[in-house]
């Protein structure tokens, strides 16, 4: 395997900077300093200075050929995707908003046509999902690729294959910029039961010292639902006790065909009002892609969605315009007085609809007999 990059020089909106895979932090840098940059042969006075200041003297851009990747500026201004490996996952959690689990995706030659699209639209952030990614068998491939294409890498996982040597190794040589792992509970009665597969709590504690003894950058998102609700303090306390940053996942949501599934396992106590909804960059800067390599707005909204094997880079130019319509508000939202204050946005509600769910789940006109479910 090449030794990998230690620095990205990458356009960003607007902006130019430099970012170092692994590690928080990042430089912003002028357009001339990009340009110095691309035609540069070796690395200028002023960017060593700037790294060893920003990551420490110890840390080099030297030789500058393969220290330091840089990337094109690109005709589309794309800069964030997530891209669902595969559906299927080792678990069964009985929250979980993907529903049925299909194993199936993209072969290998089109996984490789389907990065380097992501990387032509000008994607610098990717985060790499599932189901469950690490189960995927083209998991190594494709995050060895996305990697050596100048992205800064994200995976969220349930951490049950975290410990395996061959996925250790490749985080550590490549490291990403952080793995979010989900925790279904303090304990293994609730854990296991929340996912319904025996030995799960066992895996994730595998995984989860084996990344942490690695040195790898972990976050937790704790899971909350009516099976574990009594003990997210001990989840709480586990997370800081361990130093992870963390945060409570509480809204359960209706699965992506718009099943009601999933909404029993809501904790009514933790339901949680979402901040008031006011637009977001949902197919103008940031994209999904499904395992099959078709692109949409969101993992929310779905439909309609645009095929990148058939239609490559240039089928995102559409991606916008579906945003736009979309996120207009429909139906019994249509007019509402309380759009301003919203939490919930359009794709959203169409699911929770779907579910036929109690207005409660999403809707601030929940006791007003008007607002159709």
């Amino acid at each position: 395997m090449a030794s990998p990059h230690r620095f990205i020089v990458s356009p960003f909106l607007d902006e130019y900077v430099i970012l170092r895979p692994g590690s928080p932090g990042g430089l912003r840098i002028s357009a001339d300093k990009y340009r110095e940059l691309r035609e540069a042969r070796s690395a200028p006075a002023w960017l060593t200075k700037a790294v060893s200041v920003a990551w420490g003297r110890e840390v080099s851009v030297r030789p500058f050929a393969t220290a330091v990747l840089i990337r094109q500026e690109p005709p589309y201004g794309y800069v964030r995707a997530t891209y669902e490996l595969n559906l299927g996952c080792n678990y069964d959690c009985e929250h979980c908003y993907l529903g049925l689990k299909k194993f199936e995706g993209l072969t290998w030659p089109q996984r490789e046509k389907l990065l380097h699209v992501l990387r032509d639209a000008g994607v610098l952030w990717l985060q790499l999902t599932g189901g469950e990614p690490m189960i995927d068998r083209l998991f190594p491939e494709v995050y060895g690729l996305a990697y050596d294409l100048g992205m800064m890498l994200t995976i969220l996982s349930n951490g049950s294959r975290l410990a395996s040597p061959k996925v250790l190794e490749l985080l550590t040589a490549r490291r990403p910029h952080d793995i979010t792992l989900s925790m279904y509970g303090a304990t293994e009665g609730s854990y296991d039961g929340l996912t319904r597969r025996r030995g799960s709590f066992r895996l994730f504690m595998k995984g989860l010292t084996a990344a942490r003894e690695a040195g790898l950058p972990l976050r937790l998102s704790l899971i909350v639902t009516n099976r574990n609700e009594h003990e997210l303090g001990r989840m709480q306390a586990m997370a800081d006790e361990w130093g992870i940053p963390h945060h409570s996942f509480v809204n359960m949501s209706p699965t992506i065909y718009g099943g009601a599934e999933t909404l029993p396992s809501q904790s009514v106590e933790h339901l949680r009002k979402r901040k008031p909804f006011t637009g977001c960059n949902a197919g103008h800067t940031f994209f999904h892609v499904d395992p099959h390599g078709m692109a949409s707005i969101c993992k929310i909204g779905r439909d309609p969605q645009i095929s990148l094997m058939d239609e490559g880079v240039e089928g995102l130019a559409r991606l916008g315009a579906v945003a736009d319509s979309l996120l207009l508000r429909q139906g019994g939202c249509t007019g509402c007085t309380l759009s301003g204050s919203c939490g919930t946005c359009m794709p959203l509600v169409t699911l929770y609809r779907k579910a036929k769910s109690p207005l409660r789940n999403y809707c601030q006109h929940r006791e007003r007999e008007e607002v159709e479910a």
